[in-house]
């Protein structure tokens, strides 16, 4: 995460007024994001984290259930470039990363840049790329960087990856190996809409077809998004929260807070993820107008920046456990105080 310049700093005496102007902005995409999206409040909150921690998001979901729409709404809002990469089994490393041409005109080679050289990249239906197209998706997420023909090249700052993956489907798909769920800050499970928000979309959906869709109030430029993701991390985390936030992630490893949970566990969680979990809390605690972090913002948080980091007993799984069920299931059990 590169800094703000002293050259370019608010003067200390005007500070919090634009720190304020600067909320009101981030507050002021959130509720563009809101209007064009029936019932997805906690997945545009979960948007927004990744954007205030330059974490990267899988967000799995039925098709239908507006997740695309949702990314490429996000980046209506920020003036920042966006691409979108349909995933499919024969897409190759060079469809995301670019490759290199021969210029017989001037006698040399030419790097041409694919589409992770934006700020926003939705790559929808993540599963279905190879695996050496995930191979290379995994060091531009971990790295911000890729490498092509022996050179590298440095992504830009912010850079985030949305993933969406269908939960339904499975014919022509290649599961995520860990080491690349892990790089995922937070893996959102988007649910079907009751009947009463299912109805406002209707309205909404009817209303863009008999008109031109709402755009997005204002853009927010990228140097404001640096600007809020320094202030997010800035957020206060007491010694008592992060002991908290220790002993939740470290009962995926021992028995000492909820043995017959951890029996349900074969791979726990790593450290990541509590890193994970702190990072996201703190941009949480940021977009409800707090300077510190609380133990509702880890409870919420949980079951989305841990389930995709551990890994059930091949017994818990045929009972019909989820990851998500043992995350509530430790938060229940794991008190802040």
């Amino acid at each position: 995460m590169s800094g703000i310049s002293l050259a370019t700093r608010t003067p200390p005496s005007e500070q919090p007024a634009a720190d304020e102007a600067l909320r009101a902005r981030i507050l002021g995409l959130r509720d563009g994001l809101l209007h064009g999206l029936i019932g997805s409040d906690r997945l545009v909150e979960r948007l927004l984290i990744g954007l205030l921690t330059g974490g990267h998001l899988l967000i799995e979901g039925a098709p239908g259930l507006a997740k695309t729409r949702a990314v490429k709404r996000l980046a209506d809002g920020l003036d920042g470039s966006f691409a979108r990469v349909q995933c499919t089994p024969d897409l190759m490393p060079a469809d995301l990363t670019g490759t290199t041409v021969w210029r017989q005109d001037a006698g040399t080679f030419e790097f041409l840049a694919g589409p992770l050289f934006h700020a926003l990249i939705l790559v929808d239906e993540v599963n279905r790329a190879p695996p050496k197209v995930q191979s290379a998706l995994l060091e531009a997420m971990a790295e911000r960087q890729i490498t092509v023909a022996g050179h590298t090249h440095p992504l830009p700052d912010p850079f985030m990856v949305v993933a969406t993956q269908n939960p339904i489907e499975h014919a022509g798909t290649f599961p995520l190996p860990e080491a690349q769920l892990d790089r995922f800050l937070l893996h959102v499970v988007v649910e079907m809409p009751d009947e009463a928000a299912e109805r406002r979309i209707l309205d909404l959906v009817e209303g863009e077809l008999t008109h031109h869709a709402e755009a997005m109030p204002a853009k927010l430029s990228l140097d404001d998004v640096r600007a809020a993701r320094e202030a997010a991390l800035a957020t206060y985390v007491s010694p008592a929260l992060k002991d908290y936030l220790v002993r939740l992630v470290a009962a995926t490893r021992t028995d000492a807070a909820a043995p017959d949970l951890r029996a349900a566990i074969e791979h726990p969680a790593s450290p990541r993820g509590t890193l994970a979990l702190m990072l996201a809390g703190k941009a949480r605690a940021y977009l409800h107008g707090r300077d510190h972090v609380v133990p509702e913002d880890i409870a919420d948080l949980a079951a989305d920046a841990l389930s995709h980091r551990i890994g059930l007993t091949w017994r818990a799984a045929a009972e019909g456990r989820t990851t998500r069920d043992i995350v509530a299931g430790l938060v229940q059990r794991v008190r802040a105080l």
